[in-house]
């Protein structure tokens, strides 16, 4: 009887150390799933939610971004000082005409290889000095190689190689409601970020026309927008969900000077007119 009990004992041994081998060789050494658990609050980069966050807007944006380029103008201009006599030979002659440099910021797009870029002419009237700063962070002085006041359009000249270049796009096939994105360099965040800014909205309109200003500057058949455009972003393209270039973003309807909705580009086959003139 013991005979019997130990020789089950040993096959039962025997049965458990073969099962044991079979589930070795089936898996390996294959680490349990509870052993990837992440803890809450701990991020790892997933190429599976990466690839589901990229869509058309992400693509245009990818394709225009290289080429939007921060703009920093130094000026000088006569401003009127009042005399701090508040009488006298001051007085005589009224107050005393001063000349004094400002700088602004502007926005602006690469639209040829040869270093040439679009940008209001608003942004660059004036100009003493140009800074052309690339989202790559590479810096070019730049010139001033053609400008029209009246349509607020002008081009800017760098010197550098392997300029990344913005695709043009046809303005006079838009459609209401269809996306926009505006990029630039809203209140000047690009001088401390290489990227430019990013907001999206629709084409809310079209062929919009204004009369002339005190500025004898004249807007016609301009693009409305609601994407974001800010102090900063003039010059700055507005680009279709293809990644090509529609609009240069100019100004916006504001009493605050901050955006609420209503901003207007330059369509961009007026701006290829213009640029092919000046």
């Amino acid at each position: 009887m013991k005979r019997i009990n130990l020789f089950t004992i040993i096959l039962i041994l025997l049965l458990n150390a073969f099962i044991t081998m079979a589930l070795i060789n089936k898996y390996g050494n294959k680490t349990p799933e509870t052993d990837t658990f992440v803890s809450p609050g701990t991020s790892q980069p997933s190429k599976a939610s990466s690839a589901k966050r990229i869509n058309s807007i992400t693509e245009a944006v990818k394709a225009v971004e290289p080429a939007v380029v921060s703009i920093n103008v130094i000026k000088t201009e006569y401003v009127r000082a009042v005399s701090p006599f508040g009488f006298g030979f001051f007085d005589f002659f009224g107050s005393i005409p001063l000349l004094r440099q400002v700088e602004s910021i502007g926005s602006g797009v690469i639209y040829d290889p040869k270093g040439y870029i679009v940008t209001n002419a608003h942004v660059v009237s004036g100009a003493t000095q140009i800074k052309v700063i690339l989202p790559d962070k590479r810096e070019f002085s730049g010139i001033v190689a053609g400008i029209d006041e009246i349509h607020d359009v002008a081009k800017i000249k760098i010197t550098g190689n392997n300029l990344p270049v913005a695709e043009m796009g046809n303005s006079n096939d838009l459609i209401i409601g269809e996306w926009s994105i505006a990029l630039g360099n809203p209140y000047g965040f690009l001088m401390n970020d290489s990227k430019p800014s990013v907001s999206v909205g629709v084409i809310s309109a079209v062929n919009r026309n204004f009369a002339a200003r005190q500025d004898r500057r004249e807007y016609k058949s301009m693009i409305q927008t609601d994407a974001a455009i800010n102090p900063g972003n003039s010059g700055g393209p507005l680009v279709n969900i293809n990644g090509e270039v529609v609009g240069i973003n100019t100004f916006i309807f504001s009493e605050s000077g901050g955006n609420i909705g209503i901003g207007f580009a330059i369509p961009i086959n007026s701006v290829k007119t213009i640029l092919a003139k000046i």
